[in-house]
């Protein structure tokens, strides 16, 4: 783990700061958060919290991402999501007391704030409203969860593989300088990490990706995906094409 700076920087700030759900919060809530946190930094691939460890820890991503993982069976590691800057994660296992379901490693050079359980706990006994904050919160994540779940079951790989892409154009775009449209999603994914999301195997993943590409949807580069045309990925995931 990084140790240099534990104070966040001003883009660190601001991506917790401006996160959809943490904004809807009052400022005193707001405050009283960040007053209790602290910052910890990991290098690529580091791990951040293991699967069965005692939920000591409410966490929030401020720079690169959290990759949520599981290791099945026949010990192949499969990716379930990345955390992007902005987001908190954690609060079930403390709220039900049981171990940790899933390993949690830093993709890229992360930044990620937490909160200790005990803090937490206080917070929440000076806050009523963030219950109701969790509970939206939450919410939400279960309705992403039953989407996932029907997407998988109801759409063909092309379909899920679009609107994946619109995700993450929409979470880790970096607007062109040359082509206005287009969108260079900042997260970089291998093709077998795109693929393990999408629960499928690198090798249809690539021959959908080729198949956008020759369709001038995306563009493949040697420093990640290009996406040229959002709307056209949108109707590809809605089902208006195949």
């Amino acid at each position: 783990m990084i140790s240099d700076e534990p104070i966040l920087s001003q883009d660190e700030r601001e991506a917790i700061n401006t996160g959809r759900w943490f904004s809807s919060l009052s400022p005193s809530l707001r405050h009283d958060i960040l007053r209790y946190a602290y910052v910890k930094r990991y290098r690529d691939g580091e791990l951040i919290a293991a699967r069965g460890e005692r939920p000591d820890e409410w966490v929030a991503c401020a720079k690169g991402a959290v990759r949520i993982s599981s290791t099945s069976v026949s010990g192949k590691q499969v990716t379930l999501t990345y955390v992007e800057p902005g987001i908190w994660f954690g609060d079930v296992a403390i709220f039900d007391g049981d171990q940790r379901t899933h390993d949690c490693y830093a993709h890229g050079e992360s930044t990620v704030v937490c909160v200790s359980r005990n803090d937490f706990t206080k917070i929440l006994a000076d806050h009523t409203e963030l219950y109701e904050a969790l509970l939206r919160l939450n919410a939400r994540l279960i309705r992403l969860l039953f989407g996932l779940v029907e997407d998988l079951n109801t759409l063909p790989l092309r379909a899920r593989l679009a609107k994946q892409l619109v995700h993450l154009a929409r979470s880790y775009g970096v607007p062109s300088l040359s082509h206005q449209e287009e969108t260079r999603i900042g997260l970089h994914l291998a093709q077998e990490e795109l693929a393990q999301l999408l629960g499928a195997s690198r090798q249809r993943v690539n021959q959908e990706l080729k198949q956008m590409e020759r369709e001038e949807l995306i563009r493949v580069e040697p420093g990640g995906l290009i996406v040229r045309s959002r709307e056209g990925l949108k109707r590809i995931g809605n089902g208006d094409q195949e």
